[in-house]
Order: C-alpha cells, then structure tokens, then sequence
C-alpha cells in the first residue's frame, strides 16, 4: 500500500520590508512521504521570499524532473523565475536557467560539490544564478516542531529574517551568494 502525502496548513503573515511585501496567507502545502520536514520548510521559506504575483508550488510535487518546485509566471504564462530548492543537479539548473528569466536556489547545504559540478558542465548563465542560503540550525528547530497547523509570522528587513512559528521565534540573516 502506497504511503499518502500529509497536509499541513500555515497561516502566514509576511513583511517583506526590504521588497514591499506584505500579505496574509493560508497556504497548505501536501508534504510527500518522503520529504524531510526541512526540506518543506524550505520550500515554504522560499515561496515567502519570492512572493509575488504569479508564484506557484509545481504540480508535479518533488518528483517531478520537467518543473521548478516554485515557478513564477507573468500574465501571459511565461515563465519568469524558476525557484529551485535543496541541491539540485548541475543539469537541472542548466535546464533552468535556459527556461527561465530568473533562477533562484534556497539551500541549507553546503554547496561547494555542485558549483564544482555546475563550472565543469559550464551551466548556462551560472554567475546569474542567486543562492539564497538558509541557517540550517533554524530549519531544524522548525521541522522539530512541524504540526499540522502553523501559525507564521514573517519579515524581512535589511537582510534579516525575523521568523516566528508557532511561538518559537528566530533572527538570522539572509543575503544571497553566487555559486561561482
């Protein structure tokens, strides 16, 4: 028997001072058996800081190799910004970065194999690609606590992360960095 994805709901205030952002969400994003809580974490984070109008979590879900875990298209349904999350391969960022305007990683991990990689398969448009490095000990702390229903409060401001998840509160910086 197949294991099925859990739901887990978030309601979500953002204060994206540093881009001029500020929405109230209820997002409910299904977790696949076998993401990590970090890894959704993540992925949620990232749709935070790339809000705009347009965005989407993909269809296809973690398996999916043709779309970005979060894309944002313009009204036409081109694909501006392709968000991609984790470590993804060398060849998957090549690939996106030929589909999309814009390519945009969030990671915890250190990255020094894949841009390794990504120079020796010389990545289309490589010194473009933005890096968004998230505190590692911070997603743990979240996935600890991961429940059903999160109540989030979100800001950013002057290249900081003010996030509080269910009472747990966090401050830590956020600048992005290039592979090369």
């Amino acid at each position: 028997m197949a294991l099925t994805a859990t739901l887990h709901t978030f309601a979500i205030q953002l204060a994206d001072v540093d881009r001029g952002v500020y929405e109230t969400l209820e997002l409910r994003l299904a977790r696949h058996p076998s993401e990590t809580g970090r890894y959704l974490w993540t992925r949620l984070l990232a749709y935070l800081l790339e809000y705009e109008e347009g965005i989407v979590f993909s269809k296809g879900g973690l398996s999916s190799t043709d779309e970005p875990p979060i894309s944002i298209r313009d009204a036409t349904g081109l694909l501006t910004t392709w968000i991609e999350v984790g470590v993804p391969s060398a060849d998957r960022l090549h690939r996106a970065s030929k589909a999309a305007r814009r390519v945009t990683l969030y990671s915890s991990a250190d990255l020094t194999v894949l841009a390794k990689e990504c120079l020796a398969r010389g990545v289309h448009k490589l010194a473009d690609l933005a890096v968004w490095p998230i505190d590692s000990a911070m997603l743990a702390q979240l996935e600890e606590g991961l429940g059903r229903h999160t109540v989030v409060e979100l800001t950013r401001s002057d290249g900081r992360i003010y996030l509080s998840a269910n009472g747990v509160h966090f401050d830590v910086p956020l600048a992005d960095t290039r592979l090369l």
